[in-house]
C-alpha cells in the first residue's frame, strides 16, 4: 500500500502588529500564530497600559505644579485651556485635586466639567488615564459624575488635549467648597463627603515669588515643598554645595531635611518653625533661588564635605510615586 501524505493546512497570513485587533484572552490571536490572544499579541497590549511612564506631565504648563497638586496639594483648582477649544455646552474645563466621592471626573448640571487629578489610574501612564477621562466628560450627559477605566494603548494623552500654550495657574483652597456651587442643595453624600474631606485638609499655600513652591501648616511644625524641574542627579550635587557651605536654610530655624521624588521630579522639603508663615517665607525662598542658580551652575567636582552632605540627602529621599 502507498503511503499516505501527510496532510498539511494552508499557512495563516500573518498580521503586523498595527493590524492585530482586539480579541478575548483566550481566542485564538489574530495574528495567525496559533497561540491565544493573552500569550501572544495581548501581552504586548498588556505591556503597553501597565509600563510606567516616568514623567507622566512632561511638556505640559506648569509639570511641577502638576506634580504639587497630584501628591501635596489637599485642595486646589486650575483652568484647563483646550487644545481644540471648548465643546459646543461645555462652558469651562477645570482641574480639582479631589472630587467629592472620589469621582475621577464631574459634568455638571451647567455642561461645565471637572476633571479630578489625585485618582488611582489603571494604567503606568497617567496622562494617558486623565485624558481619556476627560474625553468622556466633555461628552457626558449634564449632571452625571464619570467612572475611571483602564485607557487605550493608543489614546490620546493630556500633551494631546490641552494647548501647550495655556497658562497653569493653581489656586489653592482652604477647603473643597468648590465641589457644589449650592451647598444647600447639596445631596447627603456629597455633604458628608464635602465634611470629611475639609476635616483632613492640610493648610496649604502656594508662594507667589518662586515657582511651585508651598508652604503648609502641621501640628508641630510647618514645611515648605518645592518641586524643582532640574534633573536629579545635577539638582541633588547643588544642594549638596549649598548644604555643606551651610546656605541650605531658609533663614534662623529652617533646615533643608531631605527631599520627594514625584513623577520624574525632585523635591526639597524644608522644616520650619511653627511660627513661619507662608507670607514670612517669601523672601527667603527668592533669596535661595538665587543661590541654587549658582550651585547648578557650577561644574567643580564635590569636595569631601559635599560629597558627605549629598550622602545624606540621597538618604533622606522618600519616593512618592
Amino acid at each position: 500500500m502507498a503511503k499516505k501524505r501527510p496532510q498539511t493546512k494552508a499557512k495563516r497570513p500573518q498580521l503586523d502588529d498595527a493590524e492585530v485587533p482586539v480579541v478575548g484572552a483566550r481566542e485564538p490571536c489574530p495574528c495567525g500564530s496559533g497561540r491565544r490572544y493573552k500569550a501572544c499579541h495581548g501581552r504586548t497590549a498588556a505591556q503597553a497600559t501597565t509600563a510606567l511612564v516616568q514623567r507622566p506631565f512632561e511638556g505640559l504648563p506648569g509639570e511641577c505644579d502638576w506634580v504639587a497638586l497630584r501628591e501635596l496639594v489637599p485642595a486646589a483648582t486650575v483652568g484647563l485651556t483646550l487644545r481644540d477649544g471648548l465643546p459646543e455646552g461645555v462652558p469651562s474645563v477645570t482641574l480639582a485635586t479631589v472630587l467629592p466621592m472620589a469621582w475621577p471626573a464631574l459634568r455638571r448640571d451647567d455642561g461645565s466639567v471637572l476633571l479630578g487629578l489625585q485618582n488611582d489610574t489603571a494604567s503606568g501612564d497617567i496622562s494617558r488615564d486623565l485624558a481619556d477621562t476627560l474625553a468622556r466628560a466633555l461628552t457626558a450627559d449634564p449632571g452625571t459624575p464619570v467612572q475611571g477605566r483602564r485607557a487605550p494603548a493608543d489614546g490620546p494623552r493630556l500633551q494631546d488635549l490641552l494647548s501647550p500654550e495655556g497658562a497653569f495657574e493653581p489656586e489653592v483652597h482652604s477647603g473643597f467648597e468648590f465641589w457644589v456651587p449650592d451647598p444647600e442643595n447639596a445631596t447627603p453624600d456629597v455633604t458628608a463627603s464635602l465634611e470629611r474631606a475639609n476635616a483632613a485638609a492640610i493648610p496649604t499655600v502656594r508662594l507667589q515669588g518662586v515657582d511651585a513652591a508651598y508652604w503648609c501648616e502641621t501640628p508641630d511644625k510647618n514645611h515648605l515643598r518645592w518641586v524643582m524641574p532640574h534633573e536629579e542627579e545635577r539638582l541633588l550635587d547643588a544642594l549638596a554645595r549649598l548644604h555643606a557651605a551651610g546656605r541650605s536654610s531658609l533663614g534662623e530655624g529652617t533646615r533643608l531635611v531631605g527631599s520627594f521624588r514625584a513623577h520624574g521630579l525632585t523635591v526639597p522639603v524644608w522644616d520650619l518653625p511653627s511660627e513661619i508663615s507662608a507670607q514670612d517665607i517669601e523672601k527667603p525662598a527668592a533669596e535661595f533661588a538665587e543661590r541654587l542658580a549658582e550651585a547648578l551652575a557650577t561644574d567643580a567636582p564635590l569636595t569631601h564635605d559635599e560629597r558627605r552632605a549629598r550622602g545624606g540627602l540621597t538618604n533622606r529621599q522618600v519616593t512618592l510615586s
